[in-house]
């Protein structure tokens, strides 16, 4: 978020007209938070229902190297489809995304953030489901999915990790499901 909120914050700053610069900033931070907020409600809810049916660990890990296998090939799936590139092109352009969706006014710095947060999302959700596979805990799965997200969002070869990571994953889904 934060390329989308510098750059917003810019522009912000040269249009007064639009009500105060400072309340639109906030208010397109809260929309995104906003977003990421509900996924945290709903993955929150996951993991419970998850646990309680014993299909992760008191470590939160998954139990079953089948039930690891399965997380992993619908993390490697999503890599692999139009709506991820989508999101993902999204993500790495915030100038084109600011300037493509821009709304005037705080409301609008709110749907902006919003967009931008359900843009977001629709980029990292698949991979957050590895911390699953890895363990919610590993702190080498949680450095490993933040430089990939990096990579993915920055690289100049940003957008061909996804299908990298979609094959990889679905080749180790099918390793694990085989063992």
């Amino acid at each position: 978020a934060t390329p989308l909120i510098l750059l917003y914050a810019a522009a912000a700053r040269r249009n007064t007209e639009a009500g105060s610069p400072v309340r639109r900033v906030y208010a397109l931070a809260a929309g995104y938070v906003l977003i990421w907020a509900l996924f945290s409600v709903l993955a929150t809810a996951l993991q419970r229902v998850l646990a309680s049916a014993l299909v992760l660990t008191p470590m939160m890990e998954l139990a079953t190297p089948t039930a690891g296998a399965v997380v992993l090939a619908i993390a490697g799936l999503y890599q692999l489809t139009p709506l991820k590139r989508a999101c993902l092109r999204a993500c790495r352009s915030p100038l084109g995304f600011m300037l493509q969706r821009s709304r005037g006014g705080t409301v609008g710095a709110f749907r902006l953030g919003m967009d931008h947060g359900t843009h977001c999302l629709g980029c990292c959700w698949a991979l957050m489901l590895i911390l699953f596979a890895g363990g919610v805990m590993n702190l080498t799965t949680i450095i490993t999915l933040t430089l990939w997200v990096l990579v993915e969002k920055i690289a100049p070869f940003g957008e061909r990790t996804a299908t990298a990571s979609g094959v990889a994953l679905l080749s180790i889904a099918v390793w694990m499901g085989v063992r």
